[in-house]
């Protein structure tokens, strides 16, 4: 395994086939990469999703509903009314509100009109409960007691938090067993599981500690400073506490970045229009490789200011050029039908 952005991609499509690691659970997922809140960010995210609420949120569209649109996509009453009395307050000035019912509108999905002046909405579907359970993943393919003590703080916030139902250290499997002394370091809560590198196969992971379900839906810690510890650290930590509907909101704010991106948005940030960038398949998992370097690069590495960048040869784009030509646009494309095929109801 060149790097963690390699094993990232490996465990995102092996828990897009097979989770959850114990298998006996049919319900769809949804897989995403790099996802959180403003102070944590998530390598891999597992949404357990109801299989007819998944399939409802696709008449949505394929977009994510960022938080104003959430707000009045849930809340749009199933008559005619006046905005300002069919959605709850919101918190900040109306004028927002405003703006994001004509977003909703433009968007087709919500209805809109003006009457005596006034903007009035109503629904044209209800917005489903198409998220059961939220799993959040944290990569480490090299799991040795110093990357383990440095984890310790982040799984210990993800536990208080508990804005995920469950939080689980993913690391590659060595000589089939974790040595005690990491099992110390990471908290009970969370779970372990070891993944052998390049096999995306069913059997390709073995839960080596079971993690606790975290109350998601109640409220939350979230810790603010922690001691440095130590004989002469005498501090207290520091923490708020997180109200349960704010933690509703933000798991679904979460789904729904997720619900848009997945994991293969990864081209997004890259340069597949580079003569130099391929997508190589893999019995594990298809991934970006630079023939200029020689290696799987990373999405970092992968950028406009990389100095071996080449712009494709005009010859290699064919048919309706240079909109739908070339190599590098059929890479996104192959990896947006991927997408949209893990999304019902968007195709």
């Amino acid at each position: 395994m060149d790097s963690e952005f390699e094993f990232e991609l490996q465990v995102c499509a092996w828990a897009e086939r097979h989770w959850p690691p114990a298998g006996g659970d049919d319900r769809p997922v949804v897989v995403a990469r790099q996802l959180g809140t403003g102070s944590r960010r998530w390598d891999t995210i597992v949404l357990v999703c109801d299989p007819e609420g998944l399939a409802a949120r696709g008449a949505f569209g394929e977009r994510r509903l960022d938080s104003d649109l959430l707000h009045v996509v849930r809340h749009a009453p199933p008559t005619w009314a006046w905005y300002r009395e069919a959605l709850p307050d919101p918190g900040y000035p109306w004028r927002y509100v405003r703006e994001a019912v004509h977003r909703a509108a433009d968007r087709g999905v919500i209805e809109r009109r003006k009457r005596n002046g006034r903007v009035q909405l109503r629904r044209l579907r209800p917005y489903p409960d198409w998220v059961e359970r939220v799993i959040a993943v944290e990569n480490k393919p090299d799991l040795d007691a110093a990357a383990a003590r440095a984890l310790r703080p982040q799984l210990r916030h993800d536990v208080a938090l508990a804005l995920a139902d469950e939080v689980w250290v993913a690391t590659a499997e060595a000589g089939g067993r974790v040595e005690p002394a990491l099992l110390e370091d990471i908290p009970v809560e969370a779970g372990i599981l070891t993944v052998v590198p390049g096999d995306r196969g069913a059997d390709a992971t073995r839960v080596v500690w079971r993690p606790r379900t975290l109350p998601a839906e109640e409220t939350g810690t979230r810790i603010l400073e922690n001691p440095a510890g130590g004989g002469h650290d005498t501090s207290a930590a520091r923490f708020e506490y997180a109200e349960p509907d704010w933690k509703a909101r933000k798991r679904l704010e979460i789904a729904e970045r997720a619900y848009e991106r997945g994991w293969r948005s990864y081209a997004d940030s890259m340069r597949p229009d580079c003569r130099y960038f391929e997508l190589r398949p893999r019995p594990e998992v298809a991934r970006p490789y630079c023939v200029a370097k020689d290696c799987h690069q990373t999405a970092g590495e992968c950028a406009g200011s990389c100095p071996a960048f080449e712009p494709e040869p005009p010859a290699w784009r064919q048919g309706e050029w240079p909109v739908d030509g070339g190599p590098g646009a059929g890479v996104k494309r192959l990896l947006e039908r991927q997408r949209s095929r893990r999304r019902p109801g968007t195709e």
